[in-house]
């Protein structure tokens, strides 16, 4: 079993999301459910039961372990509540050396740079520790927050995916962005 990194921000305790974890994920899901809703793909009442949570965060440790894909949480100070998340999945290696990033945030932590802070740390780890070269981001136009965030972590446009993903019931357009790994020389 690979060994789960733990690293502190100045608010943050941010580790990779473990199955010890799902009631902690519970609580921050249905806490959260009607404020993700829009921004997320239709999820029925089951997604939300404690058992659902308990598969979910076994089935982000395994993905950990096979590298496919790292979910990291950043707890409060006591390790008593998630704060926010990230989800770095889709890694692919050789040639490519990529993956797609997706995040939330607890509603009562919003506009206080937490996200930031989170990312800008989490993102560090994706380009020093597992070597990626490029990691990609997108966010539905009305999404003003996720743009601001996205644009302060240095993430760049590349265009507009018409119809790209079905949210909250709906196919919708999504921004395309993507950050390069600030170590690795574009020839």
């Amino acid at each position: 079993m690979l060994s789960i990194p733990e690293f502190k921000t100045e608010h943050l305790i941010v580790s990779v999301l473990t199955s010890q974890d799902f009631q902690l994920l519970n609580k921050y899901e249905n806490d959260n459910r009607r404020h993700l809703a829009l921004w997320e793909p239709f999820r029925d009442d089951g997604y939300f039961c404690l058992n659902e949570s308990k598969n979910r965060a076994a089935a982000h440790l395994r993905d950990y372990e096979l590298g496919t894909s790292i979910t990291l949480i950043a707890y409060d100070d006591r390790k008593s509540e998630i704060i926010c998340m990230c989800s770095f999945s889709n890694i692919v290696y050789g040639p490519f050396q990529a993956c797609n990033l997706g995040y939330s945030i607890s509603e009562k932590y919003q506009g206080k740079g937490l996200m930031f802070e989170m990312l800008q740390l989490s993102l560090q780890y994706i380009f020093d520790e597992v070597k990626l070269h490029r990691v990609m981001a997108n966010y539905m136009p009305e999404n003003v927050r996720s743009e601001k965030l996205l644009n302060r972590l240095g993430f760049q446009k590349e265009g507009l995916a018409k119809s790209y993903l079905k949210i909250a019931g709906s196919w919708q357009d999504h921004i395309l962005t993507s950050k390069l790994n600030p170590n690795h020389l574009v020839i």
